[in-house]
């Protein structure tokens, strides 16, 4: 059995569609290397009702540790997403709670969705970074994909204003973003060869970097890109009404990516995927039809 946690999020929610109608995807002979081709699988959510992808549906709550045991029972193979909305330590509670579960329950894999090495330059890597440690230090095997930041995420960032200007702090920085469908379809081949990938770190960022000009050209030519600073980002968003400890987050992402420390690209996308990914720009532009 192969259970997928966060299965309504947005990256949950494209593996689990991935899975349903992957046949394809699926070994066509059987192997020691690989998923069993009519392996169940299996979505967790605390939010079982929100699920809207026709597969079998666990109640998997991080923040109930005593039901997690019970609701990793029998599974196999666990992709566990990582639960990044929130401070430090009430998600490196989650996943500890989730891995000790999983090891309690037998899981044999264990593949999580992790943050690119880059990204150790950002507020909310210490979480991924215990994580991957607590896996490595654990009894199940293991897989770790590096998410690179999402190209829809820019895109939702860096949105031009009224008047056509881009306005976002990147400097001349760029970034190696990635097409969440593409790390969605990655982790669903991975999860179905786990064999294939035990003990790997796989660094999932785009191949090619973009920046600001980028940004604003793939938004059409009414747009001008005119960076702000990293104060006046600071007050947009306060004044916007995030949540508190996502002000920092954000900020220093746009700081991080302005001081050209996210550009570095990749190919290990492209090896598990098995063609080009989608180029960051392509989905960016798709924003605006």
């Amino acid at each position: 059995m192969i259970l997928i946690t966060g299965a309504t999020g947005a990256l949950g929610t494209l593996i689990a569609e991935r899975l349903a109608a992957g046949a394809e995807d699926r070994p066509q002979v059987p192997s020691a290397s690989s998923a069993d081709a009519s392996a169940e699988i299996v979505l967790g959510t605390r939010d079982p009702e929100r699920v809207r992808v026709p597969l079998p549906v666990r109640r998997i709550d991080f923040d109930a540790p005593d039901t997690l045991t019970e609701g990793f029972a029998g599974v196999d193979v666990l992709l566990l997403i990582s639960a990044g909305y929130g401070e430090d330590d009430t998600v490196i509670a989650r996943h500890g709670a989730a891995v000790d579960a999983a090891e309690k329950a037998g899981v044999r894999h264990i593949v999580y969705t992790s943050l690119s090495a880059d990204g150790d330059h950002l507020p909310y890597a210490l979480a991924h970074r215990w994580t991957e440690r607590r896996l490595r230090e654990g009894t199940a095997q293991w897989t770790i994909l590096r998410n690179g930041l999402y190209a829809e995420r820019l895109g939702g960032l860096a949105a031009p204003d009224a008047d056509g200007r881009l306005t976002v702090p990147l400097g001349e920085g760029r970034l190696a973003a990635v097409a969440r469908a593409d790390l969605a379809e990655a982790a669903a081949r991975v999860v179905l060869r786990v064999e294939d990938h035990a003990g790997r770190t796989y660094e999932l960022v785009g191949e090619q970097a973009i920046g600001g000009a980028d940004l604003a050209a793939a938004r059409g030519p009414h747009v001008s890109y005119e960076p702000e600073t990293l104060a006046e980002a600071r007050r947009r968003l306060t004044a916007f009404g995030v949540d508190p400890f996502q002000v920092p987050m954000l900020v220093g992402t746009y700081s991080a990516i302005a001081a050209g420390f996210l550009d570095r690209t990749g190919t290990d996308l492209r090896h598990l995927l098995g063609r080009a990914p989608r180029p960051a720009l392509d989905v960016i532009a798709a924003l605006t039809r």
